[in-house]
């Protein structure tokens, strides 16, 4: 009578596993996301016994420390969070907390709304850069702290202000009269 585990442990042991094989291990660790993708890393490494990690990292290119902690978490059941929120650059406003305010304080007193009154929209006459240079100067920030001119452009769109020339109401233009010697009435005529 054959044991179902070492039939299972002489199916992994094999010496040399065929391309097909490891495509199909590699595809199906591809779909796999996650705690899911390190449990099915760990259930292989541990089907291969001893030195399954090494064979893995050589065979199929796996990385072992996600082997490592996959056999973790098969051992233990209990799954770890990966923690993807906390990765990558946070925002300006964490490393200086009143930057914001700061901005707030030099673009709100030269608010201006839209003329016609057709929109509730804030314009500023004023630039991104004028805004960099008033932190500098103002508010004592130094070039190393503040972020970037286009990064103060996107905090002041964030905050609601447009950024543009407000143009004065001016009455519309009366339309001209087509004069006779106008070239559409020459066309018309002929």
């Amino acid at each position: 009578m054959i044991d179902q585990k070492s039939n299972q442990h002489y199916l992994f042991s094999l010496h040399e596993w065929t391309p097909q094989y490891r495509t199909f291990l590699n595809e199906t660790r591809d779909q796999l996301k996650g705690s899911e993708r390190r449990l099915f890393m760990a259930r292989v490494v541990s089907n291969l016994g001893y030195g399954g990690a090494l064979r893995a990292e050589r065979e199929l290119g796996w990385d072992r420390t996600t082997i490592r902690k996959g056999l973790a978490e098969l051992k233990s059941g209990i799954t770890c969070c990966d923690n993807y929120s906390g990765r990558g650059r946070k925002p300006i406003e964490q490393h200086l907390v009143n930057l914001l305010e700061d901005i707030e304080d030099i673009v709100s007193p030269i608010n201006q709304t839209d003329p016609s009154f057709r929109t509730t929209k804030l314009y500023s006459p004023i630039t991104a850069a004028e805004v960099y240079r008033r932190l500098k100067e103002d508010k004592g920030y130094s070039d190393q702290e503040l972020p970037t001119i286009r990064t103060i452009n996107n905090k002041l769109n964030q905050m609601g202000y447009q950024l543009k020339k407000v143009d004065k109401s001016k009455p519309k233009k009366k339309s001209q009269k087509q004069m006779p010697s106008s070239i559409m009435s020459i066309l018309q005529t002929n």
